[in-house]
């Protein structure tokens, strides 16, 4: 594999993808090091990623996209290191926005990045060559950095998955920053699979990251059920920048989110745009000044023209704006965050519109804002997202959606990615090869507890608040295995149900879901003689339910012939 990427990777980069590349006899290295290996126990074994070039890579210089800034790193950052752990094959660095400022992919003096489908088109930015690479085959996966849209973005142009993490998730550590308290490594692939796997791997907590946190269990999975709701951006709030194909493909999304079972919901999307104002007016681009001062103070007119001006924006910031700034974003969150009562997930553009290489050179500043406006609040929220492909313009250009959730929610985002990708159907980024059919993954943690329900805590009666309470979610009605007797507890209000060798009948159900950090609460609330204990469902599969302690149906009326709780009420005319 490794000679086969060498003779892949020895033609001219047309593409301007690389800054840099580890030579034959390094990557020959990595690969003999992985011989003699237990496959099994590599979940990466010989794959092989592209880096971009503000993470360090040990073995290679880390520019930024700045050569004058270029340092020679002592060792691998932190998620470096645990995917070459893993069985992962480095091939070098990729070229960049500039300092990571920017979304397009022009702002480097390696070379404007080209689009995989259009080399007259933008890449996307600012981890231009990490999607480019692995669009066109180079690379199974890349890693790139995300601060307002950077690993999204990049994903959109070129018919990738894109997903920026929960904030924390993996280590910052060996990344040049841009905003450091916003900053998250970002994973581009071929196939959302492909980016959980990666990201079940790369992810950890590093005690030597300050912003480092464990990556928790996600909660309640909207991507594998049946039934979820989503938001939409308000009409007012859509905009494609006067491109129409963009609009009738993000319409086309809506559509497809419907016919997986999801409800729609309008969201005003007016405060997360407020939200978004706030990154390129005060500490943020203070925060970007402050990454490289020492370099910029002495050596500002090496910095591209655009990542000057802007980062120069930072260098007076007051400590009062500062404050300003931060109460602002803490009165926009707790508004934000207000719309994830009513919707589980929700679905933007990844980008209103695509430029021309040279549109975005003539007017540069105001055409990166564009890209920016369903991206910049991202991370100013703690959000987590990925960018899905949503198909192609008349033009041949790849057109992406982004899925978005509250941090924490990576499981799920991915689940539904690759549902969204499945419906779509798509060629796998620009190598021409089908999208393959999608794999249940389990990588990552849930937190999630399954119980079946039989009596009062079914839809619609009485106790049902004691489930909805604690944010369980109904996930399918069904019936038990035919093992069961069923009963009318003496006081009329619970049902009892009783495990039987013989004489079973299939009793009427619903299956909930709940966080597990509720679940003791909920069983705690439980009064004998009914508990909680492992019930067999019609599909054979076993999870938590209601049972009852055979001295409770002593005298309780045997009521299995009606099917279940709710007929028997039904009959009683209660």
């Amino acid at each position: 594999m490794v000679e086969s990427l060498l003779e892949h990777m020895a033609d001219e980069d047309a593409h301007r993808i690389w800054i840099s590349r580890l030579d034959a006899a390094a990557l020959r290295t990595y690969a003999r090091t992985l011989e003699g290996k237990d496959i099994a126990s590599l979940p990466l074994y010989g794959i092989p990623f592209a880096i971009k070039d503000n993470i360090d890579l040990a073995g290679l210089p880390t520019t930024a996209g700045c050569p004058d800034y270029a340092y020679a790193p002592k060792q691998h950052a932190t998620v470096v290191q645990r995917l070459i752990d893993a069985g992962a094959i480095p091939l070098g660095k990729t070229n960049l926005d500039q300092f990571a400022t920017g979304l397009n992919g022009t702002r480097s003096p390696y070379g404007a990045c080209r689009n995989a489908f259009n080399p007259d088109f933008i890449s996307g930015g600012s981890s231009s060559g990490s999607a480019v690479a692995v669009a066109l085959g180079l690379a199974s996966f890349a890693l790139g950095t995300d601060t307002a849209g950077s690993g999204r973005v990049p994903a959109a142009f070129n018919n990738l998955i894109g997903h920026k993490p929960s904030c924390g998730a993996l280590s910052t550590r060996g990344v040049v920053p841009a905003c450091r308290s916003l900053d998250a490594v970002s994973i581009f692939a071929l196939t959302a699979e492909d980016a959980e796997r990666v990201l079940a791997v790369a992810a950890g907590f590093d005690a030597d990251d300050e912003y480092s946190r464990p990556l928790a269990p996600h909660g309640f999975d909207f991507g594998r059920r049946a039934g979820f709701r989503f938001g939409v951006p308000m009409t007012k709030d859509l905009v494609f920048f006067g491109n129409t194909e963009a609009e009738r493909l993000f319409g086309e999304a809506v559509k497809r989110m419907q016919a997986l079972g999801g409800m729609p919901v309008a969201v005003d999307l007016a405060p997360f745009l407020e939200t978004a104002r706030l990154l390129y007016g005060g500490p943020w681009v203070a925060e970007r000044y402050l990454a490289i001062r020492d370099f910029f103070d002495t050596q500002s007119e090496k910095v591209f023209p655009p990542v000057r001006e802007i980062i120069a924006g930072g260098c007076d910031i007051a400590a009062a704006d500062t404050f300003a700034y931060l109460y602002k974003l803490r009165v926009q969150k707790r508004v934000c965050d207000a719309v994830w009562h009513d919707i589980d997930v929700m679905l933007t553009p990844t980008a209103g519109t695509i430029y021309r290489i040279d549109e975005m050179q003539a007017d540069p500043i105001r055409l990166n804002a564009n890209l920016g406006y369903y991206t910049n609040f991202m991370n100013l929220l703690d959000l987590t997202a990925t960018a899905v492909p949503a198909g192609f313009q008349h033009d041949g250009l790849p057109f992406g959606v982004t899925l978005i959730a509250p941090q924490q929610q990576d499981g799920p985002l991915l689940h539904l990615a690759s549902r969204m990708h499945q419906a779509l159907g798509s060629n796998l980024g620009a190598t021409g090869y089908t999208l393959p059919p999608a794999e249940l993954l389990g990588l990552l943690p849930d937190g999630q507890v399954s119980v079946a329900v039989v009596g009062a805590h079914l839809s619609g009666l009485p106790l049902n608040p004691q489930l909805t309470a604690r944010n369980a979610r109904l996930v399918s009605f069904t019936q038990t295995a035919p093992d069961y007797r069923f009963y009318a507890l003496p006081d009329g209000k619970r049902p009892g149900l009783i495990r039987v060798e013989n004489g079973g009948a299939a009793i009427a159900c619903e299956v909930w879901e709940m966080p597990g950090t509720q679940f003791g609460s909920f069983v705690a609330d439980i009064p004998a003689p009914l508990g909680i204990g492992k019930l067999t469902l019609a599909d054979g599969s076993v999870v938590n339910g209601f049972i009852c302690e055979g001295i409770g149906v002593a005298d309780a009326q045997d009521i299995t012939g009606f099917g279940g709780w709710q007929a028997w009420l039904a009959a009683r005319g209660t």
